[in-house]
């Protein structure tokens, strides 16, 4: 089983920053996608960012050029720094995680969701 645990949300002023976190532990053999999501009340879950083992990213277009998403292979954690922060930006945010795990006899593919944080931008 594969678990993911996220910090860093809370309460930012307009044009503010926050920096996301998520570690993922477990049975845990490769990570191949790391990505933020995030969901705002009535709306629908969208892509934040995302990035691969090799390092490509992929940003949604509301957040290009102001949220960079990184990872740290050996920690098995990805984070996404937000800049620039707009009060349409508050939702809950979720990590998402995809790969490969240890299970009885071999190997098997997992996809796993953190329990999201809350991110607030309010003056």
């Amino acid at each position: 089983q594969v678990q993911l645990v996220e910090s860093g949300g809370g309460l930012v002023q307009p044009g503010g920053s926050l920096r996301l976190s998520c570690a993922a532990s477990g049975n845990i053999l490769s990570i191949n996608v790391m990505g933020w999501y995030r969901q705002a009340p009535g709306k629908q879950r969208e892509l934040v960012a995302s990035i691969t083992s090799g390092g490509v990213t992929n940003y949604g277009d509301s957040v290009k050029g102001r949220f960079a998403i990184s990872r740290d292979n050996a920690k098995n954690t990805v984070y996404l720094q937000m800049n620039n922060l707009k009060p349409e930006e508050t939702a809950v945010y979720y990590c998402n995680v995809g790969g490969e795990r240890a299970i009885f006899g071999g190997r098997g593919v997992f996809g796993s969701w953190g329990q999201g944080t809350q991110v607030t931008v309010s003056s």
